[in-house]
């Protein structure tokens, strides 16, 4: 790799220094702050290393795959802290809400500014409409409204167990299953530092792309506890809501590298993917990250014992949910139209504005609402729900040929 293309990596790991000094060396006099942001810089750029080093993997892999693959590996940085906060739980109850408050921060943000975003780009690139996804993205809206539905159960029986924990990641790797059977048999396009090492030869790219997942995986795992807890003593020292600041700032540091790379896609011109990667990653959290946190919790406190929800988090659970419903139904016709993106904007950024429980209660109902109304009104997305379980069946049958024939 030349000089320049070997910057950006260069760059990350240089970033990722003072967070290993601080945990292998710490320092006195250095305040909770500070330290929680050399963390926080250190997990997104580990985070930027994972995205590259994914999407250099789509050379060896199929498209579809790699798309799934780009998702679960992105949103690693996620999965570190939710388990810590989730292992903590089983020895301070009070952790509960921190692990719910990510979570369901994480996953609104991908909706909530994720989607909206990689919409307007596409917008500003083209002046398109909005982007059409095809036929093959069927299943994965099944799978979407799988979990979202599943998901509702949980505020209802307040907690959130090992039940969840078989169904859940049952359900991520049928859709990973699916994602293998990819009919897309076009190359995939790979940008930015990771095309660099798509270029080299097969072996030292493999051994490459190898390296930056254990350096940056060990980089992450490393922060991801401090960087929570210097979260919740920052908010506990200047009067801040630890829940707020956990449920934001923690998940914008691990979703944003995943962002960045799906506005890159946008901007040349493939904005159907990029939002299809974005698609991929709330499924796997809204799957796989769920399901996985109680047995986290089971393996700290040593039994079988369910995370109980209080209120706050029920609610918490019940809007993500209903966010999710609202945005399913935008793209039951695989468009999602400009004005479709800024209505999840605005909704986003206004209960993020109102963080009250009663707000939150009216949110769910404003998110559902109109979901009954769209379904209601728009007879096209009416029909696309309708036969959702037949498009199912023939998206599946045009990857099994696909797969055969190959």
């Amino acid at each position: 790799m030349r000089i320049k293309s070997t910057l950006p990596f260069t760059l990350c790991f240089l970033l990722t220094l003072p967070a290993i000094s601080l945990i292998i060396t710490p320092i006195s006099g250095v305040s909770i702050a500070f330290s929680s942001l050399m963390y926080g810089l250190g997990i997104l750029a580990s985070a930027f290393l994972l995205t590259w080093a994914a999407e250099a993997a789509e050379k060896d892999i199929t498209r579809g795959l790699a798309l799934g693959f780009i998702a679960i590996i992105a949103v690693l940085p996620e999965y570190a802290v939710d388990f810590s906060l989730a292992w903590e739980a089983g020895k301070d109850p009070a952790y509960t809400q921190y692990a719910i408050a990510n979570m369901t921060g994480g996953n609104r943000l991908l909706i909530g500014i994720g989607w909206p975003t990689v919409i307007f780009l596409s917008w500003l690139k083209s002046r398109s409409k909005g982007i059409t996804l095809s036929f093959s993205k069927k299943p994965d809206l099944v799978v979407l409204l799988v979990a979202t539905l599943y998901a509702l159960s949980i505020p209802l029986k307040g907690s959130l167990s090992l039940i969840d924990s078989i169904f859940l990641p049952s359900l991520f790797l049928f859709y990973m299953y699916i994602l293998s059977k990819s009919d897309d048999d076009d190359e995939a396009e790979i940008i930015g530092p990771a095309a660099s090492i798509a270029s080299i030869s097969s072996l030292k790219r493999k051994l490459i792309i190898l390296t930056i997942f254990l350096f940056s995986a060990f980089v992450i795992f490393l922060c991801a506890e401090p960087f929570a807890h210097g979260l919740i003593e920052t908010g506990t020292k200047f009067g801040l809501d630890e829940f707020l600041l956990i449920q934001w700032i923690a998940p914008l540091a691990s979703e944003a590298p995943e962002i960045v790379v799906a506005c890159i896609l946008t901007l040349r011109g493939n904005g159907s993917s990029a939002l299809t990667i974005l698609i991929s990653s709330k499924i796997n959290q809204w799957s796989l990250l769920v399901g996985t946190l109680p047995i986290v919790y089971a393996a700290s406190i040593g039994d079988f014992s369910s995370m109980q929800l209080d209120s706050r988090q029920s609610i918490e659970i019940l809007l993500t949910a209903a966010q999710t419903f609202f945005a399913f139904t935008l793209l039951l016709n695989l468009f999602m139209s400009n004005k479709s993106a800024l209505a999840l904007l605005l909704l986003f950024t206004s209960q993020i504005m109102i963080p009250l429980e009663s707000a939150r209660l009216v949110f769910c109902m404003v998110y559902l609402i109109i979901s009954i109304l769209l379904l209601t009104i728009s007879k096209e997305k009416r029909n696309a729900l309708f036969n959702l379980r037949n498009d199912f069946k023939t998206a599946l049958k045009h990857k099994n040929t696909f797969l055969t024939r190959s």
